[in-house]
């Protein structure tokens, strides 16, 4: 199966429809910040994370990058450490649903981290 960083891992499939915004993301080793936008759309699902005073900035994520969830505790995984985070492409804003280049860049560099 190939992976496809603009759509949830089957495995995450049941988030479809579910509204993650305040949900937390960690990290493999530790929290990473909160969801303030997502989209589940169909070969377009991302979030974007607030990192709040950890890095003074939002992150957009690929979807695929989530690994695992906890719905009790409202909570998604990814199999990047804080330190791969923060080196991540910063978030912008004017160029994160239409500009394909940036998209190729933030899931090139989220691949690189591993599986997901």
């Amino acid at each position: 199966m190939t992976r496809d960083p603009w759509n949830f891992h089957p495995s995450c499939r049941e988030l479809a429809a579910v509204d993650l915004t305040g949900w937390q993301v960690m990290a493999a080793d530790g929290h990473v910040g909160e969801v303030e936008e997502h989209s589940d759309a169909t070969g377009d699902a991302f979030l974007v994370v607030d990192a709040g005073g950890w890095i003074f900035g939002k992150l957009l994520v690929p979807a695929g990058a989530v690994t695992r969830i906890d719905r009790d505790r409202r909570t998604l995984h990814l199999s990047l450490s804080r330190g791969r985070v923060e080196d991540a492409p910063p978030f912008l804003p004017d160029r994160h649903r239409a500009d394909q280049e940036y998209r190729e860049e933030v899931a090139n560099y989220y691949w690189q981290a591993g599986p997901c």
